[in-house]
Order: structure tokens, then sequence, then C-alpha cells
């Protein structure tokens, strides 16, 4: 992922909330909070997630999917879209 160095702050700012985040389930977790609370963290967290998935899959689709040859180690650009997709959903 030599290529997301462009990108690398942003990245790390996003992993630094998604962990503070994290911490906070955490938190909230050993102080017994409500049920209501630690969904709407967890549910928080997890569009974290899904948001830094989005951004970096579409910087994986964009450099190395789009236009790109079939390369024998990792498959056509269609299949590696698959197995990532196929792998999101598990």
């Amino acid at each position: 992922m030599s290529h997301t160095i462009r990108e690398k702050q942003k990245l790390l700012n996003r992993i630094r909330r998604i962990k503070g985040q994290i911490e906070a389930i955490e938190r909230s977790l050993e102080d017994e909070r409500g049920c209501n609370e630690v969904l709407q963290q967890l549910t928080s967290c997890r569009g974290a997630m899904n948001g830094l998935l989005a951004v970096v899959l579409e910087d994986h689709i964009r450099t190395h999917l789009v236009d790109a040859e079939t390369d024998h180690d990792h498959g056509s650009p269609t299949e590696q879209l698959i197995e990532i997709v196929h792998s999101y959903f598990k």
C-alpha cells in the first residue's frame, strides 16, 4: 500500500478516532452503562470502520483494479474485487 503514503495522516487520524471509540465502549462496559449507550457507541464505531473500509477499498479499486491487467499471483481485477467484497460480508 505504498500509494497510501499521500493519505497516510488522514488514515492514521481515522484509526486513532476509531481506537478512541473502542476505548469508550470498553469504559462503558466496565462502568456498566446502559444497553442503549453501548449500542449507540458500537454502531458509531461500526460506521467509522465502514467509512475507513470504503476509503481504502476505493483507493485499491482506483489504483490496482481499474484498467489493470491480470496478475497471475492475485487473479483478475474482477476476481480480486469479488474476493474483497466476499471477505467484507463474512
